[in-house]
């Protein structure tokens, strides 16, 4: 667990990063789950467009109403435990300046001595509700893929601010890596994915080696397929569907197959109209 360090920023960001919520809400449990202290939070009137991410009005115990503002704000843990320590970067994507939004966490991150970076992400993806969450982990830095067993993504495309973050820090001798959840597509009625932010938070302990709250996710992830099987039962086509991504999976998961296999599977789906109800396409913010 050398490769990330013990002082472990974990990243996760409202928007196009956070299909069915499921990165969000894993910060949001381990900070829930320890007390934190804010470190340092951005300027928003540099970083936000109020009219994409606008700021809210809020009411107290005491009948008092104020507005609360966008934000990315680093948290460190008040009583840091032994070994991995897991620090927290949570808020809204930024609208603008990027780079200067990057550098200026980064330059904070530096200053803790924050040793390594976990981004958290999800992504809509053609998988099942019913098999396992696949999460896609990937770093651009050899050794931290040598040490932990990760890849290292061919993706080429769009991007979110994780990856720009990821790539300010790798910059500046941080290392970082990524872990992706695929959230099946047509659950989008059924947000927030408890059993994606589940998938990610085993994954981040097996990367960081840190102990890991999980709270009620386990019994919230069941009660969240069975409300998509019982969405299912009434929808043939939709029922249909999903069986057709089960064998896809199947397939791909199992030990004997071959690439032919995989690829006469893979045929087998198109050939159906592997769009599936809706025709929702692919998010392409894996591989990163």
């Amino acid at each position: 667990m050398d490769a990330l360090g013990r002082r472990v920023l974990v990243t996760a960001f409202d928007g196009w990063n956070d299909a069915g919520e499921a990165a969000s809400a894993a910060v949001s449990l381990l900070r829930a789950k320890r007390s934190y202290v804010p470190v340092f939070s951005v300027d928003p009137e540099l970083y936000f467009d109020y009219q994409y991410t606008r700021p809210h009005i809020v009411s107290d115990g005491e009948g008092g109403r104020s507005l609360t503002w966008p934000e990315a704000t680093l948290l460190r843990p008040e009583n840091p435990p032994r070994g991995t320590q897991l620090w927290l970067l949570t808020g809204a994507e930024p609208a603008r300046a990027w780079q200067a939004f990057a550098n200026e966490l980064v330059d904070v991150a530096l200053r803790e001595d924050i040793t390594g970076i976990v981004a958290l992400g999800s992504m809509m993806s053609d998988v099942p509700h019913t098999r396992p969450i696949s999460v896609f982990a990937g770093s651009e830095n050899e050794r931290v893929r040598v040490e932990l067993g990760l890849e290292r993504s061919s993706y080429e495309g769009p991007v979110g601010i994780l990856s720009v973050l990821s790539a300010a820090a790798d910059a500046a001798g941080i290392p970082s890596a990524s872990l992706w959840a695929s959230v099946p597509h047509y659950v989008a009625g059924h947000t927030p994915s408890p059993k994606a932010t589940l998938a990610l938070l085993d994954r981040l302990e097996d990367i960081t080696g840190a102990e890991v709250p999980r709270g009620d996710l386990a019994t919230e992830a069941i009660a969240w397929e069975a409300s998509i099987d019982a969405a299912a039962a009434d929808d043939e086509e939709m029922t249909e569907y999903i069986r057709q991504l089960e064998r896809t999976r199947d397939t791909w998961d199992s030990p004997e197959a071959s690439g032919d296999a995989i690829a006469q599977e893979f045929e087998r789906y198109l050939r159906r109209g592997g769009d599936g109800p809706g025709k929702p396409g692919r998010d392409d913010p894996p591989r990163r």
